[in-house]
């Protein structure tokens, strides 16, 4: 269980509902996931029954109007349990792009579908030949009559075989850069819209990732999110909240590798001794266990500063950066200090190490982040 005692940030209501949270992630079927590749429709309903999907949707959509950190609960917990389910993906990233720039009819229709689990959502940037080079993304999205029509392809999108609704970020104009890029809201059952492979990771295997395929997809007008040509400043402006929710995904996962580490060396014996009781994985674990102290310490401070609308770019990137790095330490200490046992599927740790690579990828990669933090100074 993650030890939450020593954290202020969170009162009596946070802590009730992560009860409620630690309740339904138990319940979850996380080796049916992996075997499957993906998320069964129950799991997403049973979580919006539960409250958490969406807690930040304001009432008057069907939310709850709640504030970050019920998003940091079920991302943590959802994370230490080593689920992965895409459900900080709609919660922390999706909701908030309909919330902030949908047309009213956008999210009366979409935000309490989303809040209940009936409909899932994935976002869709990545191209094959453009990752983190938004602006050289190739999609494009045409004027046809008083709406669009929308080619191109997209690769690596999370809950890409499950959505029923997809934020496509695409190019609106022929000139290249930062200018002339559009969101569009594009729907299961749209003519033209397909799904390719669900794609086969190293990790992560409990969640779908997709290639999407936009073939002359028309797109009425009212299926734009947000101003026309408008989509660049929209996604960096959302970018913050995104790479802290890894942060937070990152921080109670590398929690979870230490408590498996220190469970297991204090459990094995060997040369008439636990393996815990060596200096080196004492020493080992100590060094660890300092660096998930400060990283806790920063979670919070970074939740706060975002609740209070003061979270830069730069630090975002910064907490992306720092966070994922740490979970790929730890969940790599760990596995070795757990031996040849590390490399066996049936420990969780396996798991964790797996998952854990590709966190300094998405989002933005850790290169990436320090050529933003780079920018800041």
């Amino acid at each position: 269980m993650l030890d939450t005692s020593q954290r202020t940030l969170f009162d009596s209501e946070h802590e009730a509902f992560r009860d409620t949270v630690r309740r339904v992630v138990a319940g979850l079927d996380t080796d049916r996931h992996e075997r499957e590749g993906i998320v069964e429709r129950e799991a997403w309903l049973k979580a919006g029954e539960a409250g958490m999907l969406c807690p930040t949707v304001p009432e008057e959509y069907g939310g709850y109007g709640l504030d970050f950190r019920f998003n940091a609960i079920v991302g943590e917990e959802v994370s230490y349990a080593g689920s992965a389910a895409g459900w900080s993906l709609q919660s922390d990233i999706v909701a908030d792009y309909i919330l902030a720039y949908g047309s009213e009819e956008q999210k009366k229709k979409w935000l309490p579908r989303m809040v209940t689990g009936e409909a899932i959502t994935a976002i869709a940037m990545t191209e094959p030949g453009a990752g983190s080079d938004l602006q050289g993304m190739k999609t494009i999205a045409r004027k046809d009559g008083n709406g669009w029509r929308l080619s191109g392809s997209k690769t690596y999108i999370t809950n890409g075989q499950a959505a029923d609704l997809v934020i496509v970020c695409a190019r609106s104009t022929e000139e290249g850069g930062a200018r002339g890029i559009s969101l569009f809201l594009v729907e299961t059952g749209d003519e033209g819209f397909t799904r390719g492979r669900n794609l086969d990771k190293i990790g992560l295997h409990g969640n779908d990732t997709s290639e999407l395929f936009f073939d002359e997809v028309h797109l009425p007008a009212d299926r734009l999110l947000g101003p026309e040509n408008g989509g660049f400043g929209m996604l960096m402006s959302q970018l913050p909240q995104e790479r802290l929710s890894i942060a937070v995904q990152c921080q109670a996962a590398a929690q979870r590798a230490f408590d498996l580490a220190v469970e297991f060396t204090k459990d094995r014996k060997a040369f008439g001794k636990t393996v815990f009781d060596f200096q080196n994985t004492r020493f080992t674990l100590a060094d660890l266990k300092a660096r998930l102290q400060v990283g806790w310490a920063h979670l919070d401070w970074a939740i706060q500063r975002h609740l209070k609308h003061q979270l830069t770019p730069a630090e975002a990137s910064a907490a992306k950066l720092w966070h994922s790095e740490l979970q790929f330490d730890a969940c790599d200490i760990s596995l070795q200090l757990h031996g040849g046992a590390g490399y066996m599927n049936e420990y969780p740790i396996a798991r964790l190490w797996r998952d854990a690579r590709v966190t300094r990828i998405y989002g933005g990669t850790s290169e990436i982040m320090k050529e933003l933090i780079a920018r800041s100074i």
